[in-house]
């Protein structure tokens, strides 16, 4: 496995929406991938929800981790995180 980069850019997002570092290494290890724009792609992967949504303060079963990346000749470059909360818990 190449080593993994995380820009700026998508520490900052990946904490602003709700997902951790380690949440995003396995994505990127594990998810499932498919063509994004301009050459990049796009990795996701589901994971049990275990703290309330950044957005609304309420409680998902579920949350989806999706994550922009370059993979490079040497690295894998992580671009931005995106986060999606589904399924309502108590």
């Amino acid at each position: 496995m190449k080593p993994i980069l995380l820009t700026q850019h998508a520490i900052k997002r990946a904490r602003l929406r709700g997902a951790t570092e380690a949440e995003v290494r396995e994505v990127v290890a594990g998810g499932d991938r498919e063509p994004a724009k301009w050459g990049k792609l796009l990795a996701r992967k589901r994971f049990v929800a275990t703290t309330r949504s950044p957005f609304d303060g309420m409680l998902y079963n579920e949350k989806t981790v999706e994550v922009v990346l370059a993979d490079e000749p040497d690295q894998v470059v992580v671009i931005t995180v995106k986060v999606y909360f589904s399924g309502r818990g108590g």
